[in-house]
């Protein structure tokens, strides 16, 4: 009696714990993933992650992701694009790198998922929205910040990773309607496809080609503190002003012992959350969000040396979360 009434409770036991890890399993893979996939690795998204995890506390049956794209190409992008295509996830969010020759991959996302782009656009795609920077009127702020740097006019510069980029053309673009009548000289445009070693050396021959240069500035998060380490080393800070973009820490640093005159900095954690929001809220069928030109724009703010220490107060409590 006890034998045979083992060998019936043993099965059932197993059964139970089988159905158990199935209905686990089962719950997994309805939870949906939403995706931000970003176009370089720095501290700007890490803060973008920190609003996608303000999403996730409030949309805890949902799996929201960050996905850092370290090479900053748009090959790269697209191998990360296909693979999340291949875990069927139910929405993307892209900083998109090249976007005139990223159009027929962002569309065949946009055909399997919810597609929205964030930093830098793609408006020629099927991507549903944009949210982030109006960056034709953040590389105004800038152009402003240079002209009130350089009162009496001066050589300037730009550094960027790529112009193959919507917001590093249409920074620059802002830049010279911002500059333009005035006796500002921009020499170049300098592109480093995201290889800190050649921004580095972009930087250091500027410096040395143009010894009457009076302003650098950087497009991209990473290239203000390669100026900023360009400049000092080259013994001329101080004499060669620097206008920045975003939020780096040593950035931050230079604009609060003078170094840097002032970087023009974004909202990124904001940029993680509404993407995140939103695509939630397509999912579940609410296009309202959607403004009529298919731009959510989040206000960009100057930095300079009279607000740095309680930006970077707030700053440092974002990243040590």
């Amino acid at each position: 009696m006890k034998g045979s009434m083992k060998k019936l409770i043993v099965p059932l036991l197993a059964s139970v714990a089988a159905l158990t890890m199935a209905t686990g399993l089962a719950q997994a893979q309805q939870k949906k993933t939403i995706a931000l996939v970003t176009n370089v690795a720095a501290d700007f998204w890490t803060i973008a992650g920190r609003g996608l995890e303000k999403a996730q506390k409030e949309h805890p049956d949902y799996d929201i992701q960050l996905i850092v794209t370290n090479e900053g190409t748009a090959a790269g992008q697209r191998r990360e694009l296909d693979d999340l295509l291949v875990r069927g996830v139910a929405g993307i969010s892209i900083s998109v790198d090249d976007a005139p020759h990223a159009t027929e991959e962002l569309n065949k996302v946009a055909a399997k998922t919810v597609l929205i782009t964030t930093d830098s656009d793609a408006p020629q795609s099927k991507r549903l929205a944009y949210i982030g920077t109006d960056n034709v009127a953040a590389g105004r702020q800038a152009g402003e910040e240079i002209k009130k740097a350089l009162p009496s006019g001066g050589k300037i510069a730009l550094f960027v990773g790529t112009m193959d980029a919507d917001n590093a053309r249409e920074r620059v673009q802002g830049i010279k309607e911002a500059i333009a009548g005035t006796k500002v000289e921009l020499v170049d445009v300098f592109t480093d496809q995201v290889d800190f070693a050649k921004a580095k050396a972009n930087m250091e021959n500027v410096l040395v080609k143009y010894p009457d240069i009076a302003l650098l500035s950087g497009l991209w998060s990473y290239e203000t503190p390669l100026i900023y380490d360009a400049v000092k080393a080259a013994g001329k800070a101080g004499k060669v002003k620097i206008v920045g973009f975003d939020e780096d820490q040593r950035t931050l640093r230079g604009v609060a012992d003078g170094t840097i005159e002032s970087t023009v900095v974004q909202q990124p954690y904001e940029f993680g959350y509404l993407s995140a929001t939103n695509i939630i809220k397509m999912l579940n069928g609410d296009k309202s969000w959607i403004p009529a030109d298919g731009k959510l724009i989040v206000p960009t703010k100057v930095i300079s040396k009279s607000n740095v220490a309680e930006f970077t107060a707030q700053l440092k409590d974002l990243l040590k979360k």
